[in-house]
C-alpha cells in the first residue's frame, strides 16, 4: 500500500520534499519546551494524505506556486491543532501508535500547543495575505468542532436518524478533505465555481472515507482498527443505525440498551455485530460508500486531463480502498 501511494505522489514528489522543509520550519520556536514537542509533532506524521490533496488539486486547476506551499501548512498546521485538542477532550493516550502529547508533557501544555499550532496557522495566513485560504481552512475548523460537539450531543440518545449522521460526518471528517480540495484549486485562482466544484468533489470523497472507516468497525477486513471500537465507544455509525431503523422495537431497545450499558463486554460487542450483520447493515454502508464516490467520480471526470488528474483519482481509491 505505501509503494502504491509513492506511485500517486510521483507528479508531486519535488513539491512535498519542499513541503515538508518549509512545514518543519514553520514549526520551529525559540521556545525549548515547545521546540521539543514541535520535533515530536514532525517525526510521528501520518502518510501525508491531506497535502496531497492541496497539491494534486492545485495541479490538476493550475500552476502550483508558494500559495499552495502556504496553503498545505496552513491545512496542516490548524489540523493538528485540532487533533491534539481532541486527544485532551477525549483523554487519549496514543495517537497512530504513538504517545499523544497530553500523555508526555499533560494536559495544560497539550492545549497549549494546539493554540500555538493555531496561531502559526492564523499568522502564516495573514502575513501573506492568503486572506481567501485562511477563510476556506477556518470554516472546516469551525465545522469540525460543530461536528464533534453534534456527535457528544447524539450520543445520549444512541437513536440517531441517517440524516443526523450525515451531517454529522460531513462536518466532522468530509469538511477538512473539502478544504484540502479548495485549497489547492484556490491557492492557483482558479475561478469561484472551480473552487466550489473541488470542495464537493473533496467532500463527497470524505463521506465516503467516514462510511468506509465505520466499516471497519465489523471487522470485514483482517486489519484495521479493533474491531467493535466504535460500539464500545457508544458511537452511532451507518451499519448499525440502519439496523435498528429495520428492527422490532423490542430488538431495538435490546441493541441500544447494550450499547448503552454492556458495550464493555466482548460478548455483547459481538451480540451487536452479528446483528447488524443479519440486518443488512454492512451491505447498506458500502452501497453508500459506493453513491459518494460515484457522485466525487461525476465531478472528476469534467476536469482537465493531466499527470496531477491521474494522480488525484489515484488518491482517492487509495483512500476508499485502503485497509487501514
Amino acid at each position: 500500500m505505501s509503494l502504491w501511494l509513492e506511485d500517486i505522489k510521483a507528479p508531486i514528489a519535488s513539491e512535498m520534499a519542499e513541503f515538508e522543509q518549509k512545514f518543519r520550519a514553520s514549526m520551529h520556536t525559540r521556545v525549548l519546551l515547545l521546540d521539543k514537542i514541535m520535533n515530536y509533532i514532525v517525526k510521528r506524521k501520518g502518510k501525508q494524505v491531506r497535502p496531497m490533496f492541496v497539491f494534486l488539486s492545485a495541479g490538476t486547476c493550475g500552476q502550483i506556486n508558494e500559495s499552495t506551499y502556504r496553503g498545505a501548512s496552513l491545512i496542516e498546521l490548524l489540523h493538528t491543532a485540532s487533533l491534539v485538542h481532541d486527544d485532551v477532550v477525549d483523554d487519549a493516550n496514543y495517537r497512530r501508535g504513538f504517545f499523544s502529547v497530553n500523555a508526555l508533557w499533560k494536559n495544560k501544555i497539550a492545549v497549549l500547543v494546539g493554540d500555538f499550532l493555531l496561531s502559526r496557522g492564523l499568522l502564516l495566513s495573514v502575513d501573506h495575505k492568503e486572506y481567501q485560504l485562511l477563510g476556506i481552512v477556518s470554516n472546516a475548523v469551525r465545522e469540525m468542532s460543530e461536528g464533534e460537539l453534534m456527535q457528544m450531543e447524539q450520543a445520549r440518545h444512541l437513536d440517531i436518524t441517517e440524516e443526523i449522521y450525515y451531517d454529522i460526518i460531513r462536518q466532522k471528517t468530509a469538511s477538512l478533505i473539502a478544504s484540502c480540495c479548495a485549497v489547492g484549486a484556490a491557492s492557483v485562482k482558479a475561478d469561484s465555481a472551480t473552487i466550489e466544484k473541488m470542495r464537493q468533489f473533496g467532500q463527497h470523497i470524505g463521506m465516503a472515507f467516514q462510511i468506509k472507516d465505520d466499516l471497519f468497525d465489523y471487522g470485514d477486513d483482517e486489519i484495521g482498527k479493533p474491531v467493535g471500537i466504535d460500539i464500545k465507544e457508544k458511537k452511532m455509525t451507518l451499519p448499525l443505525i440502519h439496523a435498528l431503523a429495520k428492527a422490532t422495537w423490542l430488538e431495538k431497545r435490546k441493541i441500544i440498551g447494550i450499547v448503552k450499558n454492556e458495550s464493555d463486554k466482548p460478548k455483547k460487542v459481538k451480540e451487536v455485530i452479528e446483528f447488524v450483520k443479519r440486518s443488512g447493515g454492512i451491505e447498506y454502508a458500502k452501497n453508500a460508500m459506493e453513491r459518494y464516490y460515484n457522485l466525487a467520480m461525476m465531478l472528476f471526470k469534467d476536469l482537465p486531463e493531466s499527470v496531477y488528474k491521474n494522480s488525484l483519482g489515484q488518491l482517492v481509491q487509495f483512500t476508499i480502498d485502503r485497509k487501514v
